[in-house]
């Protein structure tokens, strides 16, 4: 059973590299050895997501495919997408995998179950609101979600962009304030459902990271559940 962990990225780049320091701050390890293994599959070049759901444009399914397929060819035993918008296709994915893809909102969810929360806010872009699954994901957990109207809504895609695009501390004070605003409506944390986000906040110091639910390292801890998963389960497999 392999414990090689795959990552299909590329989502973007910046988002791909901060979901692996994550895995690896998540980590109890003492040594180098004690790390999860990890196969990253970070290509940029696959189409735009939002653009695809929201203006017919080239959808990212073919690549996203390939992708999955050279992580499973080099021997991958599950397979995390940091990227929100992409798991639009995850059914499709699922589908095409014979190893388990981690479902970085029902990850999300799951944690927020476990605080017990029961409202959150919802920070993504509109690819990600539009393809509904967290709100699918929260409400099997009982959490109620409210997002973004559309002029807020509007400066969290402006925010995101100017990240990608290498603006990253003036994306980053927008999202800010925009994460401030929707706790002005009363919800008790804010998903940060774009892999851009957490890592741009970061970058300012905000002050409210605290509220915030990073989507990023709820699916980097889901990452280093799963190998822990699959280390005992090989363990009890070679006792026998």
């Amino acid at each position: 059973m392999s414990s090689l962990i795959g990552i299909l990225g590329g989502m973007g780049p910046l988002a791909t590299v901060d979901f692996v320091t994550k895995i690896i701050n998540q980590t109890p390890a003492t040594r180098d050895q004690d790390h999860l293994p990890l196969l990253v599959h970070s290509v940029p070049q696959i189409p735009d997501r939002t653009a695809c759901l929201l203006e017919n444009k080239e959808s990212p399914l073919k690549a996203l495919l390939q992708g999955l397929n050279t992580l499973i060819s080099g021997g991958a035993g599950c397979i995390a997408i940091p990227c929100n918008t992409a798991h639009y296709w995850y059914e499709p994915l699922a589908k095409a995998s014979s190893v388990p893809i981690l479902h970085i909102a029902r990850a999300c969810a799951e944690a927020l179950a476990q605080e017990k929360v029961t409202s959150v806010g919802l920070l993504a872009t509109d690819g990600t609101l539009k393809a509904g699954f967290y709100a699918r994901e929260l409400a099997e957990s009982g959490i109620r979600l409210t997002i973004p109207e559309a002029t807020l809504q509007r400066r969290v895609m402006e925010g995101i962009y100017l990240v990608k695009s290498g603006s990253v501390e003036q994306g980053a004070r927008l999202l800010d304030d925009c994460m401030a605003e929707m706790l002005e409506l009363g919800v008790d944390r804010v998903i940060l459902g774009c892999t851009e986000i957490p890592f741009a906040l970061d970058t300012i110091g905000s002050a409210h990271a605290s509220l915030g639910m990073d989507a990023t390292k709820a699916l980097a801890a889901a990452c280093v559940q799963w190998h822990h998963n699959r280390q005992m389960a090989v363990a009890v497999a070679v006792a026998a």
